[in-house]
């Protein structure tokens, strides 16, 4: 198997996010290839535990593989980390001291061809689960969603301009023979969009982006997964999370809102019946961005920003 790498983003902001202690218990629920899992045991050591999630097989393989040093400090568990409730309660863990998430797709994914994910691929399967043994694919869906369905997924989850142009030729292309790759898909959605707006990168990307979301149902639940963990925290715990494009960080932005308002009653009542009590203090009244050098170092970190929030009942 090709070894699976992913350079973690804002490794360092992201510790510091956690504020580390050793004998604390946290949750990882996207290990990908173990890089905040590793440097969470190796700084919470003697006796931090980690419990961590992955839907990826070959992500779980490679990080029970170089977490294996810190023997059983820590579990990786086979599940969506929006199933932490289930996870947790199996782990016999009541409260985090912190939570990390990073919705980043790891290198590993996108570099290969048979996963599907990149457009830089012509060759690949239109496949992009993120768990293989999931029924639903990007060729089902692009074969089988109705035109409508599929504009939808591209006008929402990839912010496509052009979305009811690319869908309708999609449906047209696949009248003649099945889209199984993604050169054809990627030639679909070059043919959909004017010359003058492919300036500004892959004309694909959004499109690709849509699909890969709506295979895996990335952004189904993640508000109440946001506000349910963090309400897992101990007093003080942190939770930090890291997003790749805006309608991630929109919700998460959104979540910690909530978390930290003390009363969401009509303002035109004279007290307070709602009894909602401020839970938690947003460490990052702006997302932290990577530096300069990070950026340069590792592209994608360009579009990843990072919100921190801490736990204060």
């Amino acid at each position: 198997m090709k070894e699976f790498s992913h350079i973690p983003v804002m490794l360092e902001e992201c510790m510091q996010g956690l504020n580390l202690k050793d004998g604390g218990v946290y949750f990882d629920g996207t290990v990908g290839g173990a890089g905040h899992s590793f440097e969470i045991l190796q700084r919470t050591a003697p006796t931090g535990r980690l419990i961590a999630t992955d839907l990826d097989d070959d992500a779980i393989l490679a990080a029970e593989r170089r977490l294996s040093v810190f023997k059983d400090r820590f579990k990786i568990y086979k599940s969506d980390y929006k199933d932490f409730e289930k996870v947790l309660n199996d782990a016999g863990v009541e409260s985090l001291d912190g939570a990390i998430l990073d919705f980043g797709v790891s290198s590993f994914q996108l570099d290969t061809e048979e996963r599907g994910f990149s457009y830089m691929k012509p060759n690949a399967p239109l496949d992009m689960r993120m768990n293989r043994s999931q029924e639903l694919t990007a060729e089902i869906l692009l074969n089988e969603y109705s035109q409508n369905e599929i504009s939808k997924i591209l006008k929402e989850y990839g912010e496509e301009k052009f979305a009811s142009l690319i869908a309708a030729n999609i449906v047209k292309a696949r009248t003649r023979n099945r889209i199984t790759t993604c050169g054809e898909l990627v030639d679909i959605i070059e043919s959909s969009i004017p010359k003058k707006f492919q300036q500004n990168g892959p004309a694909a990307r959004k499109s690709f982006q849509a699909i890969r979301i709506a295979v895996n149902g990335e952004l189904k639940g993640l508000y109440e997964c946001v506000t349910g963990l963090t309400r897992r925290l101990k007093k003080g715990g942190r939770i930090v999370i890291l997003t790749f494009h805006s309608l991630e960080d929109r919700i998460v932005k959104q979540a910690f809102r909530y978390l930290e308002t003390d009363c969401i009653c009509d303002k035109n009542l004279p007290v307070c019946v709602c009894g909602k009590v401020q839970e938690v203090e947003v460490i990052t009244k702006k997302p932290i961005i990577a530096s300069v050098k990070e950026m340069t170092l590792n592209s994608r970190s360009k579009c990843a920003k990072l919100r921190i929030a801490e736990k204060i009942i």
